[in-house]
């Protein structure tokens, strides 16, 4: 299973489907921001991170620009991950509360993606480009047989979430902490994204996001 997914992430690595994110991706790097004017970037598609046995999947929206564009792990680099891992070790998720790439980071019955690989320019991928990337989840997933909970951070997850499903939009609205039950015993469980934006105006706060980390726990029996 592991030599799968890291074949995998070789692949992605290579990935240049989408011109737009390609262009955006790279010229990042190639600038970079001051502050980080001295580190490498990645500057490719972030190839998921954690437990290859996870029973939980955490599905974001797509790398941010100096965060996981420059670090190369999801999550890792910018505030969204000062926000998550924290969180992630106080639940008894993670070996340590924060990632840098290279570290010795171990994550416990959670597995990180996202509905796009690449950081799109303004946070906003295409409806092309997120139906491009979807090819690249649903062969991420295949090999995380594992998983019983997928927490969908924001509402374009979850919806990348139910296409990948086949499941009809209308039949699943997103709602902050709400459980949909899939088929299978499964389930798809909804947060606001750990985006700056939400964290840093209250709409998502540390104790909410703790709370719906120890539903999905429940769900998936961890």
């Amino acid at each position: 299973m592991e030599a799968d997914l890291e074949a995998l992430y070789q692949e992605l690595s290579a990935c240049r489907l989408c011109p737009r994110l390609v262009a955006h991706r790279e010229e990042v790097a190639r600038k970079k921001r001051a502050a980080y004017r001295d580190f490498p970037y990645w500057g490719r598609p972030v190839p998921g991170f954690g437990d290859p046995r996870a029973r939980v999947l955490l599905f974001g929206l797509a790398p941010g620009a100096h965060g996981s564009n420059r670090t190369g792990r999801p999550f890792t680099g910018d505030a969204s991950g000062a926000f998550l891992y924290p969180l992630l070790f106080q639940a008894g998720l993670a070996s340590k509360p924060e990632s840098e790439p290279g570290d010795d980071l171990k994550l416990f019955g959670v597995y990180l993606t996202a509905a796009v690989r690449c950081a799109p320019p303004g946070n906003r991928p295409s409806r092309a480009e997120l139906k491009a990337c979807a090819r690249w989840t649903e062969r991420e997933l295949a090999l995380l047989p594992e998983v019983r909970v997928y927490l969908a951070l924001g509402h374009i997850a979850h919806e990348a979430l139910l296409e990948h499903f086949g499941l009809k939009k209308a039949h699943f609205p997103f709602a902050h902490g709400r459980i949909h039950p899939l088929p299978g015993g499964k389930y798809l469980l909804d947060s606001y994204h750990v985006s700056r934006q939400n964290t840093q105006t209250g709409r998502l706060t540390k104790e909410m996001f703790l709370q719906v980390l120890g539903e999905a726990k429940r769900l998936a029996g961890l």
